[in-house]
């Protein structure tokens, strides 16, 4: 029988170390095999539970009642994400840096880094970016912690073994946008460098032998598929993230 350490599973899950830690500690989730020497392993058992605790969570489950419904019981179920929008929201109205800091701290232990950025920060996001006043300045409140957050996570998954990649935003103007999406990028095995201003017309050729991921926010227009098929036929390792129609539609589903 294979067994697999945390930093395998995680790899190969897309779930950072800690929420798995938190899954089985928290919330009894997880039953992992232990070393001589304490360390976790995994069998394939393990990672198909895994997988199907996330497949709840994608559903709106919340964390804690996942156990129950692995065990076959009978319960209510209501849309976490949506009771997580409404906490951040609470928190965010107290406008308590410090305490809004410990809250994204606290549920991106427990969650999966790209089921939180789709089902609960942008749609907090969009939410306040209708308001053009108060809310405004709750969103930028947000914005800044979010950056925080990442740029921890980011400088963490960097100490790990990964590939390295660097994330360009073109022509989107969404700052924190890019880093969230940094943060998504890490969690599929790479060590994420961010160019934290995004260019109207990237430049690949300064960052020779580098792979590049470049984010527009939206679907490719012809003139940027031209150009990016330019570049790979240049020779550079360029891909675009994020602009594929049928996954852009997706998150633009989830925020409605």
């Amino acid at each position: 029988m294979t067994l697999y350490s945390i930093g395998d599973v995680a790899e190969r899950c897309g779930i950072n170390p800690v929420t798995l830690r938190a899954w089985q500690r928290r919330y009894g989730l997880l039953k992992p095999q232990r070393t001589e020497g304490g360390h976790r392993l995994f069998d394939e058992d393990d990672i198909q539970r895994i997988e199907e605790i996330k497949r709840w969570m994608s559903t709106g489950v919340p964390v804690g009642k996942v156990k129950a419904l692995l065990e076959g019981e009978n319960i209510e179920i209501h849309d976490g994400w949506v009771t997580l929008q409404e906490e951040m929201m609470t928190v965010l109205r107290h406008v308590r840096p410090s305490k809004l800091r410990a809250k994204i701290a606290a549920i991106g232990r427990e969650n999966p880094a790209e089921a939180l950025i789709d089902h609960v920060f942008l749609p907090i996001r969009q939410r306040l970016n209708l308001d053009q006043n108060t809310a405004r300045a709750m969103c930028s409140l947000l914005d800044g912690a979010l950056i925080d957050y990442v740029a921890f996570c980011l400088t963490g998954s960097r100490k790990k073994a990964g590939k390295d990649a660097l994330l360009i935003g073109w022509g989107s103007e969404d700052r924190t946008r890019l880093w969230l999406e940094a943060w998504r990028l890490s969690q599929q095995g790479w060590r994420i460098d961010v160019l934290a201003e995004p260019l109207d017309q990237p430049r690949p050729e300064l960052f020779p032998g580098q792979k590049i991921f470049v984010y527009t926010g939206k679907v490719l227009t012809r003139r940027q598929q031209e150009q990016l098929a330019h570049w790979q036929e240049q020779g550079f390792t360029v891909t675009a993230h994020g602009s594929d129609p049928a996954t852009e539609e997706k998150k633009n589903h989830s925020l409605v």
